[in-house]
């Protein structure tokens, strides 16, 4: 199906019964609530008999009212405000065991991710990344922690990467404008989507650029708008973006670009292996022995 679930209601609301239209009304206004109803309490909510709302389901397009009701999910999430996240959240969550319940959320959407993700595609994303002349990564709100750590490490395997910042929707298109055939525009978005990164993309690909998305599912705005696209599972835990799967396989892409460029990585890190000492980047074990030796001394 190509039509997110409110569009298809609207399609067929004409067509439908007295009791689906009763139905259909419900979930076009409370979309956030029917996306966690099972049968019996949207039959409830919505006065008709749950053998109706089966069949209105059905007549959707759905084989099982669960298909039907991850729809209503899918569109709900990323609709949702933080508020009505977090009245949604706190009133199905366990408080006495968040830790445990939101981490084995976490191990769940992994699982989910690596079930369904295509291995074709994110070949031929590490090969369209590894031939392009410049790499450009866009990802605001939430996912510029997701862009920044994409960036740091490309940029110790290519040589022109570009992390775009974003203050005002105009310094994006300032820093874009250069972009031809030759680059690619990596694009991040997960619910509640930006549209600065959608008009982004937008952009790049009426330029031409090759446009690689990383986002959450077929009918999320940036997979539209891109030519090639990763999608891993995203949820929401109260007002907080859970972006652990996505990291998982941004992680992944990392390691499969190294690999592709294993060698003038070796040479980059020796490089900068020396700068990192000359320079005092990091903490060693000379400083720490140092550290010691001195302190012992200071007790004497």
């Amino acid at each position: 199906m190509n039509q997110n679930i409110i569009s298809r209601i609207t399609d067929h609301f004409e067509k439908l019964s007295k009791s689906h239209k009763a139905i259909a009304r419900f979930v076009l206004e409370h979309f956030d609530k029917a996306a966690y109803m099972n049968v019996e309490q949207l039959s409830r909510v919505t006065g008709v008999s749950e053998a109706t709302v089966v069949r209105f389901s059905s007549e959707l397009g759905y084989e099982k009212y669960q298909q039907f009701q991850h729809a209503v999910w899918e569109y709900a999430k990323s609709k949702l405000t933080s508020v009505q996240r977090i009245e949604l959240t706190y009133g199905r969550l366990d408080t006495d065991n968040i830790l445990s319940n939101v981490l084995h959320a976490d191990i769940d959407k992994i699982r989910t991710t690596l079930s369904g993700i295509d291995q074709q595609e994110f070949n031929s994303i590490v090969n369209v990344i590894s031939n392009a002349r410049r790499i450009y990564i866009v990802g605001l709100r939430s996912a510029s922690y997701l862009a920044g750590l994409l960036g740091f490490y490309l940029n110790l395997i290519f040589d022109q990467v570009i992390v775009v910042s974003s203050v005002s929707a105009s310094e994006i298109f300032e820093q874009l404008y250069r972009i031809n055939e030759e680059d690619v525009v990596i694009g991040i978005s997960f619910p509640r989507y930006s549209k600065r990164t959608i008009n982004a993309l937008r952009y790049a690909k009426a330029k031409g650029v090759t446009v690689v998305g990383i986002t959450d599912g077929a009918f999320s705005p940036i997979k539209v708008n891109a030519d090639y696209a990763l999608l891993a599972r995203s949820d929401m835990e109260s007002f907080v973006d859970s972006l652990v799967a996505p990291l998982s396989v941004i992680n992944a892409l990392i390691v499969a670009l190294a690999a592709r460029k294993k060698d003038d990585l070796r040479n980059n890190f020796e490089t900068l292996e020396h700068i990192w000492h000359d320079y005092d980047v990091y903490d060693t074990v000379d400083d720490n022995v140092d550290s010691l030796y001195t302190t012992k001394q200071t007790e004497k």
